[in-house]
């Protein structure tokens, strides 16, 4: 069982700045993928940002630029600094582990962007 813990989400006005971070605990594999994805009204749920935990890092289209992960692997934190936020940007952001052998989400917390 791995458990995660989201925070830094809140109200922000659009061009300024929030970062994400969420904290893993539990049976936490040496080899695993740590992302971001988003979810609007109405929407499916998409891909914002995953890092592996050798680094690698892969970005949906929309935030290329803008928007940085990074993890602590100490910590087993990950983090989403999202710079230049758009009222698009608007939805709850889940944090989620993948392995071999799991794939665990967090309860998320909400992004909210006005102009």
């Amino acid at each position: 069982q791995v458990q995660l813990v989201e925070s830094g989400g809140g109200l922000v006005q659009a061009g300024r700045s929030l970062r994400l971070s969420c904290a893993a605990s539990g049976s936490i594999s040496s080899s695993n993928t740590m992302g971001w994805y988003r979810q609007a009204p109405g929407k499916q749920r998409e891909l914002v940002a995953t890092i592996t935990s050798s680094g690698g890092t892969d970005y949906t289209d929309s935030v290329k630029g803008r928007c940085t992960i990074s993890r602590d692997s100490a910590k087993s934190t990950v983090y989403l600094q999202m710079n230049t936020l758009r009222p698009e940007d608007t939805a709850v952001y889940y944090c989620n582990y993948r392995s071999r052998w799991r794939n665990s989400w967090g309860q998320g917390t909400q992004v909210t962007v006005f102009s």
